[in-house]
């Protein structure tokens, strides 16, 4: 009776729909990388236009099909989200820097900021469902190195929004975020303004360690706080690059662990 019980509390809140739709999502996000590889992003890029127009139709097409993704989840109640401040995300010249608690967190924010850059995972470029559309959206691989800093800080410079998870993998749940300071050397050298993207994910899934099947007891939430701008030139004025990029990935640091912990 105990153990029958336990399972029962450990199996609410509709744990075997959300299972099979977080199956679903998964399966559905390895055929959809596919379709847009093999069929879609061919015909938006082979579309006469110049090489500007083709690349954000690339990056709108990721991006709707990401936000689509999420509204799946949704929807299908595998997990509920909020979005707040949105609407101050994808501003020319714009450095957004989230941390990453979640796998899914990244399709989340590239799903609702759609003709943005990313840095993301030199590994991605190896991934037969995901090449394709980092490939066309000309995301920047995280290689680990020096180029890559002057790729990113280029792109800002260009006017581009881009989007960096400073981790460089997902956070260990229960520890605050551990930030690389590349994120802190590109906004030096090329971001107009940094905006921090505050992310929690309750109850934690998909973490480093946890397979997809692992269903939480209960629904997640996640929550996207788009936080106050930082002000890159206050850390770089009259500063030698490398202190300055020190400096900030230090505030970066003192910040997430108090709006995360607060």
């Amino acid at each position: 009776m105990e153990l029958a019980a336990d399972t029962t509390k450990r199996r609410a809140d509709a744990w075997a729909c959300r299972f099979i739709f977080t199956a679903l999502s998964f399966a559905f996000f390895g055929l959809g990388g596919l379709f847009l590889r093999i069929v879609i992003l061919p015909i938006v890029m082979h579309w006469p236009a110049p090489i500007e127009v083709r690349r954000r139709r690339a990056r709108r097409t990721v991006g709707k099909a990401f936000w689509l993704h999420s509204q799946f989840m949704a929807r299908t109640g595998v997990l509920t989200y909020q979005f707040e401040g949105l609407e101050r995300l994808g501003r020319p010249g714009q450095m957004i820097v989230a941390n990453h608690p979640s796998l899914i967190d990244v399709v989340f924010i590239i799903g609702h900021v759609p003709n943005a850059n990313c840095v993301v995972k030199h590994s991605l470029w190896k991934n037969p469902f995901m090449r394709g559309p980092v490939t066309v959206a000309e995301y920047i691989s995280n290689d680990g190195s020096a180029d890559m800093l002057d790729r990113a800080a280029d792109v800002l410079r260009d006017g581009q929004t881009l989007i960096v998870f400073p981790e460089g993998t997902r956070t260990t749940p229960g520890h605050a975020p551990v930030f690389h300071r590349g994120a802190s050397a590109i906004a030096i050298r090329g971001a107009k303004v940094i905006t921090p993207v505050f992310i929690t994910v309750k109850p934690t899934t998909l973490t480093k360690a946890e397979p997809w099947y692992r269903i939480p007891d209960r629904r997640v939430h996640m929550h996207l706080r788009v936080g106050e701008d930082i002000d890159v030139a206050s850390y770089s004025l009259d500063t030698p690059a490398p202190i300055a990029s020190r400096r900030l990935n230090e505030h970066l640091h003192q910040l997430y662990a108090r709006e995360l912990h607060a």
